[in-house]
């Protein structure tokens, strides 16, 4: 009986099969699926009679792919032609017919971004690489905001320029630079400034006063916050001090605060990142001698209660001698 209705479902198909011969369908399904024929070869699909001849596919597909209309979507494509008084076929069809040719991608012209390069800076001592960038704090009254530019040395963390302005504008950023270079007797060919991409960093007055300084200039990628890490997390630094503001009520306040905040930092904020020392320390070139130091106290601490220390002497945190921005990885591939 199975072998029967086999063949005629292979003729007919198994639901007008099962029919003739009064068998339900389950029983033939469950039948199949014992003898591991779930599927069986089935006469070819009849072409519905509203289905498009392939003359008409073809003049379909010539239309998508013609000089007009090759970088437009679908739709686009069809609401064009049909304001124009011509009905190819529907939205669908045409995807169906693209997707019948491999052609169902991104078809709209659309800008090319620049592949931009992630930025691997390595600095190994003090004025070798600065990262700089400017942050906003609220005024007096909403919408109202005072600019707060910080340049800072990556290798010392070692706020060696700021300037709390009204405005954000490239002037001001370029005499802060050129003053900050003065100050810190920046020879040519030696230094690299690194910073996002605010209009201040990337403003024309800006790269010709690195140019004729002999500055490196450096950037983030767009929207990678994680290219400018150090100014990111001075910054941090600076609005979580208990005695921060919630508004300044003028330029003034803003200034006063950050004369104070500054010097804290550089001089008596021992820092995580720099073995816990002062910027200055490191900046200077101290932190060597402070390390000696600091051993002379660990080593005393262990002479005279070795049991208070459970596994070796102590030693003192260590100072890094590189620091970077962005490491390469193991396998030379940016992440």
């Amino acid at each position: 009986m199975m072998t029967i209705l086999q063949e005629l479902a292979n003729q007919v198909g198994t639901a007008p099969a099962c029919s003739a011969l009064g068998v339900p369908r389950a029983t033939v399904y469950r039948h199949r699926r014992r003898r591991g024929t779930a599927t069986v070869a089935t006469r070819p699909r009849r072409r519905p009679a509203r289905a498009l001849s392939d003359p008409e596919q073809q003049r379909v597909l010539d239309t998508l792919n013609s000089e007009r209309f090759v970088d437009q979507a679908p739709a686009e494509v069809y609401a064009t032609l049909l304001d124009e008084g011509v009905y190819l076929c529907s939205q669908r069809t045409m995807y169906r017919t693209l997707a019948k040719e491999g052609q169902v991608r991104e078809r709209r012209a659309q800008l090319r971004h620049p592949a931009y390069k992630r930025p691997e800076l390595l600095a190994i001592r003090p004025n070798e690489v600065w990262s700089w960038d400017i942050t906003k704090l609220l005024g007096p009254v909403k919408w109202t905001y005072y600019y707060l530019y910080v340049m800072l040395d990556i290798f010392s963390r070692y706020v060696v320029g700021w300037m709390v302005a009204r405005q954000e504008l490239a002037a001001l950023a370029e005499r802060l630079i050129q003053e900050t270079c003065e100050k810190q007797r920046i020879v040519r060919d030696r230094l690299t400034i690194h910073a996002d991409r605010g209009t201040s960093m990337r403003s024309k007055p800006v790269a010709l006063l690195l140019a004729d300084l002999g500055i490196t200039k450096s950037h983030s990628r767009p929207y990678v916050s994680n290219d400018n890490p150090f100014s990111e997390a001075q910054f941090k630094t600076l609005k979580y001090r208990p005695e921060f503001p919630d508004r300044f009520g003028s330029i003034e306040d803003a200034r006063a605060f950050c004369q104070g905040f500054f010097p804290w930092y550089n001089t008596q904020h021992h820092h995580s990142g720099i073995g816990l020392m002062t910027p200055e320390a490191v900046h200077t070139g101290r932190a060597a001698e402070l390390t000696s130091a600091r051993q002379i106290v660990l080593a005393a601490a262990y002479r005279d209660h070795p049991e208070r220390f459970v596994h070796k002497q102590p030693v003192p945190p260590i100072v890094p001698s590189a620091v970077w921005i962005n490491p390469p990885t193991s396998e030379g591939v940016a992440q």
